[in-house]
This record gives C-alpha cells, sequence and structure tokens, in this order.
C-alpha cells in the first residue's frame, strides 16, 4: 500500500456514516494524507522534481529535512595562508598577497595563488591577516586594498605603519581587517598592498623553541558567506520550491554531491 493510499477516501457519490466518520476523525488528527518523499538527485544536480498528482498550480508545498545529511546546513567558506616571504619591487610599484595553502573550503577554491573563487552568488565576510615585517630604521607605511575581478574596490584601503627596527630587531606589525563584500557566481578577490621601503615585507616565521611556538604564516585569508543579498543567482541554504504545475513541482537547491539527502513534503490545496 502506497502512503497516499494508507487513508480513506470517498467515492463522488459520498458514501456511509462509518466512511465519512473515519475521514472526519483522520483529519482532525492530521491525517489527510497529502504527504511524501524525496530524495535530492545528486551528482551535481541543482534541482530535483517531485512528480505528485495532488500538486495543482497554486498548491501550498512545505518541505523539511527528514534525514540528517538533508538537514546538514549549507555555508560556502574558505580558509587560506601563505608560507612564504612576500616582498615588492618598489616603492611605486604594488603587488598581490599571495597565498599557497588552502586550510578549508566549501564553495570556494584559491586560484592563480592569490585568487579566492566563488561558486556562489552573495554577501561575503572576508578577513585577512598579514605578518609585516620592517627592517628599516625608519617607520615604514604600507596600504592593503581588496580588489574584486581585478578591479579595486572602492574604499576598502587600509594604512598601517609598521615600527622600525630598534637593538638588531626588526620591527613587526599583525595588519588584519574585516571587509563584507558582494560578489556574483565566478566572482574572485584578493588583496594588494604598496609600501613606502622596499625593506618591508610580508614575512613567514617559522616555529620557534624556548618556548615552543608554531610558525608563522605571510598571510591568512578567510572568506565566509553571509547573505543571498539582492542577487537573483543566489545561494540558498534550504532548498526551495522554485516552480510547479498540475502534478509536478521543481525543488531548487545548492548543487548536490552527496547522496541520502531526504526530505519530507506536504501538499495544501
Amino acid at each position: 500500500m502506497s502512503k497516499r493510499d494508507m487513508y480513506r477516501k470517498l467515492n463522488w457519490q459520498g458514501g456511509t456514516p462509518r466512511e465519512v466518520a473515519e475521514i472526519v476523525n483522520n483529519l482532525v488528527e492530521g491525517k489527510s494524507n497529502n504527504t511524501g518523499d524525496i530524495t535530492l538527485v545528486a551528482s551535481g544536480a541543482t534541482s530535483t522534481t517531485i512528480y505528485d498528482e495532488r500538486i495543482g498550480y497554486n498548491s501550498y508545498i512545505g518541505i523539511e529535512p527528514k534525514t540528517q545529511t538533508a538537514a546538514s546546513t549549507y555555508f560556502p567558506y574558505g580558509a587560506f595562508q601563505d608560507t612564504t616571504d612576500q616582498s615588492i619591487a618598489t616603492i611605486t610599484a604594488t603587488a598581490n598577497v599571495t597565498l599557497n595553502t588552502t586550510d578549508y573550503s566549501l564553495g570556494t577554491s584559491l586560484a592563480d595563488g592569490y585568487k579566492i573563487k566563488v561558486d556562489y552568488s552573495g554577501l561575503y565576510n572576508l578577513q585577512f591577516s598579514l605578518q609585516f615585517v620592517n627592517t628599516d630604521v625608519q617607520i615604514q607605511d604600507v596600504d592593503v586594498w581588496i580588489r574584486k575581478n581585478g578591479s579595486d574596490v572602492a574604499g576598502s584601503n587600509s594604512k598601517f605603519s609598521i615600527p622600525n627596527s630598534h637593538g638588531g630587531t626588526s620591527g613587526h606589525l599583525i595588519a588584519s581587517l574585516n571587509y563584507y563584500i558582494e560578489l556574483a557566481k565566478d566572482d574572485y578577490v584578493h588583496l594588494a598592498w604598496a609600501t613606502t621601503s622596499t625593506n618591508v615585507t610580508i614575512e613567514q616565521l617559522p616555529a620557534q623553541t624556548t618556548p615552543t611556538r608554531p610558525a608563522t604564516p605571510s598571510a591568512i585569508m578567510t572568506l565566509q558567506y553571509l547573505s543571498a543579498n539582492s542577487y537573483t543567482t543566489n545561494l540558498f541554504t534550504e532548498p526551495y520550491i522554485s516552480a510547479q504545475s498540475q502534478g509536478q513541482a521543481t525543488i531548487s537547491h545548492p548543487a548536490n554531491t552527496g547522496t541520502s539527502k531526504v526530505y519530507r513534503y506536504i501538499i495544501v490545496g
């Protein structure tokens, strides 16, 4: 017996008092026989179709996760770092902050050794931490700003003053900031920098002893999805009904590469 046949239906001419009472009692108890299950299509699919003759053009279709994998929230993120020293050619030049290590990534990726590319549109929080070192005896300044698809992002620059070398020890400063930025699918972002002295570098430091300390990356960048914002081709954290017609409905969802993402649905109207 299928789920849709679990509860009695009356024929068009009506039914016996017992049949009517059974159906009414079932409705009072919330047993209206208008539910079903759907497993999202895998292999990177971004939509799944429900085929159910009970669906109409104006039906309300509610969906909720039924399995743990379906209930997992999907938020793109990326954490990247660099383990090399970075310098700049001249004080009139700019340089891109390089990245050579992917720590964590979901819906984001590292490209060309310095770009972070996103697979989904939305509003993101970009954060960075740069380990600047100054070997000059004078305090020197650096500018750090964001570029999106190769173009400078207006209003994204920050200026930092790096302490001078003192007593034979170089000056050190961590430059860090977070910035909200709108990105469309396949957009990329990266950091650029400039300095008043070529004696200023972005430097990695090896693990140290006495006391024991871990290595210091020269650069750390993270990108975290916040909201679909104003984009129409956006990311959504849960599947939703994007289209429907008589007898079927389309569920749009993030690209699904997993299995066993089962959702329960209910049809009203």
